[in-house]
């Protein structure tokens, strides 16, 4: 039987134990599994190779995304690692510029000295894009929404000139996440998340998943997976099932939040710009409306000036001043010196990423009660 997208993350893959009967699936602690004889297997090995628990974990992303193959991993940096090790030098890669700091390290400092080559460019712009393509291309990279500017990609469009010419398309789906957004049924060939976020939900768990169809492409990561091991540990797997099952009304309640926060934002007298994927008159709209059941709880904002993001910082009282974001709590950082540090100045000031803006990882609290932690905070 089909299921909608509401039941499936309540369910998972299996939805409970076969061999007892458990409807919380089984953590197994085990590094290693007896072999019954010489040659002879249960379908599993050595912990690093693959775990009962992981495994329900990658069948259940997978199949929420509606993809074939899914990968768990130590965090979302791991994941990205993983796919990067598709490639080879000599390569490049078209990049969203506005992304995630940590992802930007990763390709600048680390990757980048092993011959592959990155271009920044603006992925919401499809014309932008076109003009990077060079003759040793081989993927695009996006998130959509953008972190932290909230730009949004259209994924068909650009699903159509990866496959014209040969490359991949990697979408970072973590904002999203597959109740909302499913990259593969746009034209993607390989979704990344950071499990740490959202389908955690918590703020308690380090993982990173990836989903693929491809046959090729999953032979690959799983080689790179067994062999580098930065695999997922079964406790972690089964908090990101337990986390999986409430994605669903957690984000809703989080949406609904903040198209609230967003709309009071922009009435704000100390606010001079919000960026919320569900307003209306954001640019990125009409794409989202077309790929995406819903909005998200992410939203960035420009103060007046850098003495009010200071304060804003010392005097939210319900909200938390901590990185991450996606968790039931509602999260306040300040990109410019957090999350986005590793990206150089001038990058910073030409996405709009400066010194008054803030970003909002809306909970569950109530969204009055938020609105008026925001209030004092910015009086």
């Amino acid at each position: 039987m089909k299921y909608g997208i509401g039941t499936k993350v309540v369910r998972g893959f299996k939805g409970y134990d076969p061999h007892t009967g458990a409807v919380s699936f089984p953590i197994y602690q085990s590094a290693t599994f007896r072999h019954p004889g010489l040659y002879q297997t249960t379908g599993y090995d050595y912990s690093r190779l693959q775990n009962p628990t992981r495994e329900e974990l990658e069948n259940t992303i997978a199949n929420l995304e509606n993809g074939k193959f899914g990968f768990a991993f130590s965090s979302g940096m791991a994941a990205v690692s993983t796919v990067l090790s598709l490639f080879s030098p000599g390569d490049h890669i078209i990049v969203s510029d506005d992304l995630y700091g940590g992802t930007f390290r990763l390709f600048d400092e680390i990757y980048k000295k092993y011959g592959i080559g990155f271009s920044y460019v603006n992925t919401s712009g499809i014309e932008e894009i076109e003009d990077a393509v060079r003759n040793n291309t081989r993927a695009i990279f996006v998130e959509t929404p953008s972190n932290p500017m909230m730009k949004v990609a259209d994924l068909r469009k650009i699903s159509e000139l990866t496959k014209n010419k040969d490359m991949l398309l990697i979408v970072d789906n973590t904002f999203l996440t597959p109740y909302f957004q499913r990259p593969l049924e746009l034209g993607a060939d390989i979704v990344i998340h950071s499990a740490t976020k959202y389908l955690g939900g918590h703020n308690d768990t380090l993982a990173g998943l990836v989903v693929v169809n491809d046959d090729e492409l999953a032979e690959r990561l799983k080689f790179v997976q067994k062999s580098e091991g930065a695999v997922l540990s079964p406790f972690d797997s089964w908090l990101i099932l337990r986390g999986i099952k409430t994605l669903g009304v957690r984000l809703e309640k989080q949406q609904e939040n903040a198209m609230k926060i967003a709309e009071w934002l922009r009435t704000n007298k100390n606010v001079t710009k919000v960026y919320y994927v569900g307003l209306p008159d954001h640019e990125g709209y009409s794409i989202s409306k077309s790929q995406a059941s819903g909005f998200g709880a992410m939203i960035s904002f420009n103060v007046k000036d850098k003495l009010i993001v200071e304060k804003v910082l010392e005097k939210v009282q319900l909200i938390l001043f901590a990185e991450s974001l996606g968790g039931v709590e509602s999260l306040i950082t300040y990109p410019v010196v957090q999350t986005h540090s590793a990206i150089p100045e001038e990058m910073r000031e030409r996405i709009g990423v400066n010194d008054t803006l803030l970003r909002l990882s809306v909970g569950i609290e109530d969204a009055e009660d938020i609105i008026a932690d925001l209030e004092q905070a910015l009086e």
